[in-house]
């Protein structure tokens, strides 16, 4: 028999839960749908939140002919043959282009993907796809411009309740089985959002139980389950999400919330190294000036790291973490690289002045390469009035100080050098 994820799957909109802002009462998918006019498309969400039934009920619903392909196995001969076969379909001009859904599209390389294109733009197939990474990230940018994104999100609580009572109620097993559910935090909590998790989760306690009745709370669950599998793909869009989180709080001179963070990723066997490096950059570019100490210790939490390894490297993280959460926060040196980059770029490649350039030939000594330079040093206070920027650039300002305790000083002798 198949499992109970596959025996609940939806068969029409009516019976699909969640995702409301697509598939609700005039949501854009189902206008879609109902309308008959339908274009590729590509559903973008975590596992378990309805992406291959959506892409069914569509095929369902507007009778069209149907090829499904899972892009873990399949290659570049496996995608043209569905094409031409789907162009030979005698219902091709009947009912409509045939519709072909992509698995996991996101796992096609570029021939593979490119294979694709030239059927998509002749309108030979509706291309659908369904992927958990980022889309603008993995899918080839002419394939993307020819596909509306579609975001699924994570089931909420209210979601799984109603899938969980279905589930008990109508399924042609469980409803054999006298089923009370007293609790439902753990089931919930270990699905994560994810409905195939969730009926998963249900009928594996079920099924432990010999009698007829069965009773399940957290404790049941709990003790079934073992543990949590957190949900992270070190190589995913969670991935990118927490680590995102993690810098923000940092950022946001939060450091609880940065702990928190911090220990999802040490939770789930993120590469130590890339949480340092990603320290040693919101050192730079988000505490900067504002407190130089911060870039020395997030630089000496990577080299503890990669000196003493897991599961002690999570100290000095943590430690590197509060430091830098709790700095003061100046983005001035980030910001001003970025402004002397967008000069460069409208500018592009000024000449050096002469008095600045290096003379390592008789012939440049006498074309007054470095004549005029003025050595600071060989000048009161090593410092001397001269210009350093190219002509054009004379004057212009990239750095501006932050109001911060360490910037004001460096303002303050700034403009007693310079007398700004």
């Amino acid at each position: 028999m198949q499992p109970l994820a596959e025996r609940m799957r939806p068969r029409s909109l009516d019976d699909y839960v969640g995702q409301e802002h697509l598939v609700g009462q005039g949501a854009v998918l189902r206008n879609m749908i109902e309308s008959g006019r339908i274009s590729s498309f590509i559903l973008w969400g975590p596992p378990g939140t309805g992406k291959t039934t959506l892409a069914q009920i569509v095929a369902t619903k507007l009778e069209r002919p149907f090829s499904t392909l899972s892009a873990v196995t399949a290659g570049v001969k496996d995608v043209r043959e569905v094409i031409d076969r789907a162009r030979a379909n005698p219902l091709f001009n009947a009912k409509g282009r045939p519709i072909l859904f992509i698995d996991e599209i996101h796992r096609f390389n570029k021939a593979q993907q490119d294979s694709l294109l030239g059927a998509v733009e002749r309108g030979d197939v509706v291309l659908i796809g369904a992927t958990t990474e980022n889309p603008s990230f993995e899918v080839i940018r002419p394939l993307l411009s020819r596909m509306q994104v579609y975001v699924l999100n994570s089931l909420g609580k209210d979601d799984l309740l109603k899938l969980l009572d279905r589930a008990i109620r109508t399924d042609v097993v469980l409803r054999e089985r006298r089923i009370e559910l007293k609790e439902t935090t753990a089931m919930l909590r270990f699905s994560g959002g994810d409905a195939r998790k969730l009926l998963n989760i249900l009928e594996l306690v079920v099924e432990a139980e010999k009698s007829d009745e069965v009773v399940i709370t957290d404790e049941t669950v709990n003790r079934r389950l073992q543990q949590n599998p957190l949900a992270y793909d070190k190589d995913g869009e969670m991935h990118y999400d927490i680590i995102s989180a993690f810098i923000k709080s940092i950022r946001g001179s939060d450091p609880d919330a940065a702990l928190y963070w911090l220990a999802r990723m040490v939770q789930a066997g993120e590469d130590p190294a890339f949480i340092a490096r990603r320290l040693i950059i919101s050192a730079s570019e988000d505490i900067g000036l504002a407190n130089p100490n911060a870039l020395l210790l997030a630089n000496a939490a990577f080299d503890a790291v990669q000196k003493i390894g897991w599961p002690e490297g999570r100290i000095p993280l943590a430690e590197a973490t509060v430091y830098l959460a709790t700095s003061p926060k100046s983005n001035s040196a980030y910001l001003g690289i970025g402004a002397a980059l967008q000069k460069v770029g409208e500018t592009g490649n000024l000449p050096v002045p002469l008095h600045l350039r290096n003379a390592p030939t008789s012939l440049m000594k006498e074309l007054g390469y470095g004549t005029e330079y003025k050595y600071a040093h060989d000048f009161p206070g090593h410092f001397v009035d001269q210009q350093y920027l190219p002509d054009e650039l004379a004057g212009t300002r990239f750095w501006t100080a932050q109001d911060n305790a360490q910037e004001r000083k460096i303002t303050e002798r700034q403009d007693s050098l310079w007398k700004h």
